[in-house]
């Protein structure tokens, strides 16, 4: 399977933004339950548990990394169903993260942004983002996951080009 990748750099502003796009054929309330409740996000990146809203503190279980580590994070906005904002922190560092949906004529689009701290390994960080949300494609679909051998290494060059 060839995948291409999405992501683009956005450095208006003095800052690194990481952005990537996907587009579901759903209503965005369904879309939302996608990236907010826990029992379908463990379908894609993981389940999380505490309490869900602005300024609240949960705890999300990476699946997908070796070992499964739990990380904190703390919920920076929760706008429903159009923008959610976290900052997690584990021994990667701190990320912060962006989910920003619209609808138009039953079709939500997807706007994912990793706000990027100037040391992140943008030729590791792109692939993962694109893996990540093409499982949540594949889940959405019932479909089965991607592999992540078809992202990385194959990707790396890519987002290592966005750097020039």
């Amino acid at each position: 399977m060839t995948t291409r990748p999405t992501g683009r750099l956005d450095r208006s502003g003095g800052k690194r933004d990481l952005i990537l796009t996907r587009t579901y054929r759903a209503p965005i309330e369904d879309v939302w339950a996608s990236v907010t409740e826990s029992d379908r996000t463990a379908r894609w990146f993981g389940p999380w548990e505490g309490e869900a809203g602005t300024g609240q503190n949960i705890k999300i279980q990476l699946v997908h990394e070796e070992g499964a580590p739990w990380c904190n994070a703390h919920i920076d906005a929760c706008e429903p169903p159009q923008r959610l904002s976290i900052t997690t922190k584990d021994s990667y560092g701190s990320w912060r993260l962006e989910a920003v949906l619209t609808e138009t004529d039953g079709v939500t689009e997807l706007v994912f942004t990793h706000h990027l701290e100037p040391d992140a390994p943008i030729a590791e960080v792109g692939p993962g983002w694109e893996y990540y949300l093409d499982v949540l494609g594949a889940a959405r679909d019932d479909a089965d996951r991607p592999e992540w051998e078809d992202y990385y290494p194959s990707m790396k060059q890519y987002y290592e080009a966005l750097l020039d």
